[in-house]
């Protein structure tokens, strides 16, 4: 049975998602195991556990502030800046001969209780480093029918994520805007506040609220 392994090619936004979905392009190769023709690969039922690595790459001030409440205060990064749980993802690879290439669709929340929400929103630029760890099962020819072996548990890829490829997923189902859940006693609260200033928006209940708070202009 073929082992395989694994690169990521790309990233972009799912143009034609119901809910925030980036893609990651990724390519499979079975190794032949020595043999002269490509490998043969049935199919094979994927998992995969995408990392954040937030050690790997610099922050600017205005983005060290942003992830305060994640990491703590900067002189704290060294010991709190560790890799962390994005999401899993499961997919089903078809049949292949030697290499193939697939899209890894990866959901998208803006849910600011969410670690990797708030992370990624805390970022203007660059690259967010992610680490792809696989498992599942590759289903093949055998000697009498078909057989099938796990994905080698050391199985991994890096990728650099853009920043921008994130933002352009938020952007068509979040444009210049975020999200926040809050309890239905707060929603009351807030809902209460507004129409006792008479305040059009939420945009201004909000402003209001910041300016009460000594945050005019933040």
């Amino acid at each position: 049975m073929s082992s395989l392994s694994f690169a990521v090619l790309g990233a972009r936004a799912e143009p034609h998602a119901a809910i925030p979905t980036l893609s990651l392009r990724l390519r499979l190769t079975a190794d032949p195991g020595g043999g002269a023709d490509p490998a043969v690969v049935h199919a094979v039922a994927l998992r995969c556990q995408v990392m954040i690595e937030p050690q790997r790459r610099r922050y600017e001030p205005r983005e060290q502030a942003r992830l305060v409440e994640l990491f703590g205060d900067t002189p704290r990064w060294g010991d709190t800046l560790r890799p962390f749980l994005w999401t899993h993802v499961s997919t089903t690879v078809t049949g292949f001969t030697g290499t193939t290439e697939i899209d890894l669709p990866i959901v998208c929340t803006y849910d600011f209780e969410v670690a990797a929400a708030k992370y990624l929103h805390g970022l203007d630029q660059g690259e967010v480093p992610i680490l792809l760890l696989f498992s599942g099962t590759i289903f093949g020819a055998a000697t009498s029918g078909f057989a099938a072996s796990p994905v080698a548990w050391h199985e991994e890829a890096s990728y650099r994520l853009p920043v921008r490829v994130w933002r352009d997923v938020m952007d068509r189902y979040f444009p210049n805007s975020g999200w926040l859940r809050v309890s239905r006693e707060t929603l009351d609260a807030l809902t209460r506040f507004k129409a006792a200033r008479a305040l059009p928006t939420w945009e201004e209940a909000f402003e209001q609220l910041l300016k009460e708070a000594g945050e005019e202009g933040v």
